[in-house]
């Protein structure tokens, strides 16, 4: 018997060590909200920033993919420091 294959429901991603499943066709923004929806909030707020596991800037508008691993840092521009980034993620 032949067994179909489909897509996944959703993607596994992981924001600040948390595992969650965001849904297909999914944004960066909406894989932060899908595992912490306030700091989702901070972000579209411009309080804070997401970045790839290299500390490197990604859009929140950038499509996601399943195994992404994202942070969330506080906005550049604030009075935080990269000592601030590391104590309140």
């Amino acid at each position: 018997m032949e067994q179909l294959r489909s897509s996944p429901p959703a993607l596994r991603v992981f924001v600040d060590g948390r595992g969650a499943d965001a849904p297909l066709g999914a944004t960066a923004l909406d894989a932060v909200r899908a595992a912490a929806p306030a700091l989702a909030a901070a972000v579209a707020a411009g309080e804070r920033r997401i970045t790839d596991s290299r500390g490197l800037d990604v859009s929140p508008d950038t499509p996601a993919h399943g195994g992404a691993v994202y942070r969330v840092l506080k906005a550049r521009g604030t009075a935080a420091t990269a000592a601030d980034d590391e104590a309140n993620p």
